[in-house]
């Protein structure tokens, strides 16, 4: 809407995109604000709380804590997009798509263990892989057919691709975008602990996106250029519901976003991982998500091959938990990594 208020009227600072970024942000940090104490209010009510695992008792006196807090900032992050971006842009309606998707998925999973009032009774696993597989093919093929995205894979620190992927592309974003989802909705497991790595990544891929998308800025640090950069308005507002929602979400939390949340969200870093040309990149902005899945596939992997295991649990927060640490000791450190990483991942833009 802005950006038509800038082509109609001759509102020029309503074409820049850092400036439509930075309103995206607050109207859906103000909008988050405003309806997740209602949201609140209402899952209470209605009993639309979070069931909790029996095999992490700590985690006992968060039975009554509501969850798909995710709905909320998802819907914020929508509704400030649609006010801010340039339809005509199609990397911009494929991010919208993303969000949409996958968090239906997200609902589905979360509306069916609060229906069972079980943890572990969502979606069960192939039916969620399914739902993700199809979702995944659907962002693919509508970069590949509507956007006609490039298919060349880059990696950090060569200023150059290093192939053609061709229709392989579709196989590699369709993994990329899935385990995403998944990593996210793994780290889930403590207040705030996916919330705030989320917006480093979020503002690390909002930076890379913006360069991408810019000619200059793009040639000046021999990186890809492509017509990406009206997608950093709705990154910049996912970061913004996020701040909101991180309000209500900090330790101790009054709401947890659930799958409608995490889902989303993995996926959306995901589809910016593959619009910036940094899928391999995507593994230090997201290395959080990275360590708490490899924390899984090695402990289950271990018990199947030695009946050992590598962790007290996985994944690895569950892990000192169950050493005793201080779940606001766990969550900050691991917030701190996710910075470190991501400082790093954006100084090595300029080693090319």
């Amino acid at each position: 809407m802005l950006y038509y208020i800038h082509e109609l009227l001759g509102i020029n600072i309503f074409g820049y995109i850092t400036i439509r970024a930075g309103i995206s942000f607050f109207l859906a940090l103000f909008i988050t604000l405003f309806l997740m104490p209602r949201f609140i209010r209402w899952a209470q009510k209605t009993s639309s709380v979070q069931p909790i695992n029996e095999y992490v008792p700590s985690h006992k006196s968060k039975a009554s804590t509501p969850t798909m807090g995710g709905i909320v900032f998802i819907f914020a992050t929508i509704l400030a997009s649609i006010f801010t971006i340039d339809f005509s842009n199609l990397y911009a309606i494929g991010a919208l798509l993303t969000l949409i998707l996958f968090s239906l998925i997200g609902f589905q999973d979360d509306f069916a263990k609060i229906k069972k009032n079980e943890n572990l009774a969502g979606l069960k696993a192939r039916t969620k892989l399914f739902l993700q597989i199809i979702a995944g093919l659907a962002i693919a093929a509508f970069l590949c057919s509507f956007a006609n995205f490039n298919t060349e894979l880059y990696v950090p620190f060569i200023k150059t691709a290093l192939f053609d992927m061709g229709n392989y592309a579709i196989i590699l974003w369709v993994l990329v975008i899935i385990a995403t989802s998944n990593a996210v909705n793994l780290t889930d497991g403590l207040d705030g602990l996916a919330t705030v790595p989320s917006i480093v990544a979020l503002t690390s891929f909002s930076i890379i996106i913006y360069i991408t998308g810019h000619a200059t800025i793009s040639s000046y640090l021999l990186m890809p250029n492509f017509p990406v950069g009206e997608v950093a308005i709705v990154s910049s507002a996912l970061m913004g519901a996020l701040a909101g929602f991180l309000w209500f979400n900090c330790h101790p939390a009054e709401v947890f976003m659930g799958d409608s949340g995490s889902l989303t969200i993995g996926a959306f870093l995901g589809y910016l991982a593959i619009i910036s040309k940094s899928e391999i990149l995507l593994l230090l902005i997201g290395s959080i998500f990275v360590i708490e899945t490899l924390s899984v596939i090695l402990q289950i992997g271990s018990y199947k091959l030695r009946k050992k295991r590598v962790f007290l649990m996985a994944p690895i927060h569950h892990h000192f938990e169950m050493k005793n640490w201080a779940e606001n000791k766990i969550i900050v450190r691991f917030w701190i990594i996710a910075i470190l990483s991501n400082l790093i991942a954006l100084i090595s833009l300029k080693i090319r």
